[in-house]
């Protein structure tokens, strides 16, 4: 689900210094990125031919062109630029005061109680800090279709941060389906992100109905 969000409370020089560290350590690391990442060399495959004037390029289909690292606090973190973690951790306690303060506009709209979805993403009162909003909603809460253009010129860098359920809490819906609707299945959120690994590239839906397939087995 994609929210634009404006005066989020988050101070604008905390966004710059994320955005600085952010660059900073893309930089450290680029050399090896570009040896190593098989999508930057089937990109640089295409130019070569594009530039030498040949016949056109062939499309690659199914490409994660994502170069991506996870900050997790039970994995190292770059200790390069040395202001990397203490600005990563700031912004991100800062991010989730904002998705708390979310959850609570969602509840509110969709008639539930106070805490009942920070609750679901809970699994026996261990908190792991979204996702899962689609199914509680019952659809009411549209993930909305969106993509990514890769530029000649330039890159495009994302910081994503996810407020997750634990993987094994249930997720399940919270309200009643729409009239004529049918309701989205429940499921473990841990094993969803198995279906999700395997079908990155793929409609939303399947993944609910390879879900309800596995729950119902």
């Amino acid at each position: 689900m994609a929210i634009p969000l404006v005066n989020t409370g988050i101070p604008d020089e905390l966004l710059e210094r994320v955005k600085k560290v952010c660059s900073d350590c893309y930089k450290l690391r680029d050399e090896a990125f570009r040896d190593s990442n098989p999508a930057v060399k089937a990109l640089a495959e295409l130019v070569d031919k594009e530039s030498e004037g040949g016949l056109p390029a062939r499309k690659i289909e199914g490409m994660d062109w994502e170069d991506v690292f996870t900050l997790q606090d039970d994995l190292p973190w770059p200790s390069n630029p040395p202001a990397f973690k203490e600005t990563m951790m700031e912004y991100r306690k800062e991010l989730k005061k904002l998705a708390e303060k979310m959850l609570g506009v969602m509840e509110e709209l969709l008639g539930l109680e106070d805490g009942h979805i920070r609750k679901a993403f809970t699994n026996d009162g261990e908190f792991e800090p979204f996702y899962g909003t689609k199914v509680l909603s019952n659809g009411r809460y549209k993930s909305a279709w969106h993509r990514i253009l890769a530029t000649r010129d330039s890159n495009r860098r994302s910081i994503a941060s996810f407020y997750n359920p634990a993987r094994l809490a249930t997720i399940a819906p919270a309200i009643p389906a729409a009239a004529g609707g049918d309701d989205y299945p429940s499921f473990v959120f841990g094993d969803y992100m198995e279906v999700y690994i395997k079908q990155k590239f793929q409609a939303k839906e399947p993944r609910f109905v390879a879900m309800a397939t596995t729950t119902t087995k």
